[in-house]
């Protein structure tokens, strides 16, 4: 069995970005079943210093940050994902599912807008990459929205690969950015389009052979939500099971990071089902 853990903070239903805690309401309490099982732990996500987010971002973001009402809980998403991360790369868990409050793939050298507030997994790996070896990170964003500030953070880094499925077709020079297009227009991509996009790029990060995988889960791809991709519930568990096949593969642990979405009842059913595949795949 993989050892999975989950990351959450009472705090991301009650003073996350305005847009997003009402998708948490049934939570914890959604977990009770999957938390039986014995290889899922349940974590508080611990909160980030000063000192961390400023790997990522300069002081004079932080301080705007500060003064958003709806970033209050910025410092506990990062926190969250830093620690998941580190558990990760220290061999402590196999798996880990993170909850937030903010978004993070927005989020770029020196601003910060919408839901997103501190980049959370590119502060996660400049943070891991310090106290542990861990150096090569792939990231798969299938988040509706481009991740246009994770792209940004990484700029030159070698040892970086972004996969994101978003409204461009972009690879870089050297490989390391990739944008899919998964927005057609006047063409609408139907789910199975959409996943087979997915599995045909993830060879892609079989040749990078990263030491761990980040999985950025939005959920507004879901077809009821706001930015639409006619996503259903199954879709979602399909993903996962491509990517946790993956991890598989390549003998690598995965991360699972929350990012956009605002469905209470889409959250509530699909995020206990991914962290079951978390455990038993």
């Amino acid at each position: 069995m993989k050892k999975v853990g989950v990351y959450y903070h009472p705090l991301f239903k009650t003073q996350g970005h305005l847009s997003l805690r009402g998708r948490l309401a049934d939570f914890p309490g959604a977990l009770e079943g999957v938390l039986q099982r014995p290889n899922v732990i349940l974590y508080e996500c611990p909160r980030a210093t000063r000192e961390m987010i400023l790997k990522a971002h300069p002081g004079e973001m932080v301080a705007q940050v500060d003064l958003e009402d709806e970033c209050r809980t910025a410092y506990e998403s990062a926190g969250g994902v830093m620690a998941a991360m580190e558990a990760l790369a220290k061999g402590e868990l196999d798996r880990a599912f993170c909850f937030t409050g903010t978004g993070g793939h927005h989020a770029g050298m020196r601003e910060f807008y919408e839901t997103s507030c501190f980049n959370h997994v590119v502060i996660a790996l400049r943070r891991v990459r310090e106290i542990t070896p861990l150096r090569r990170l792939a990231i798969i964003d299938t988040d509706a929205l481009h991740g246009g500030g994770t792209m940004q953070l990484l700029g030159e880094d070698q040892e970086a690969l972004h996969l994101c499925f978003c409204r461009s077709n972009y690879r870089s020079e050297d490989g390391l950015a990739v944008e899919v297009n998964v927005h057609p227009p006047g063409n609408p991509m139907t789910p199975r389009q959409y996943l087979e996009k997915l599995q045909d790029h993830l060879p892609l990060v079989e040749q990078f052979q990263p030491d761990l995988l980040v999985w950025y889960c939005g959920l507004n791809a879901h077809q009821d939500d706001y930015a639409s991709l006619g996503l259903t519930i199954g879709d979602y568990l399909a993903a996962c099971g491509l990517l946790v096949s993956l991890a598989n593969t390549l003998k690598k642990p995965l991360l699972v990071v929350l990012g956009g979405g605002t469905l209470r009842q889409v959250a509530s059913e699909v995020i206990p089902e991914i962290i079951q595949l978390l455990a038993e795949g």
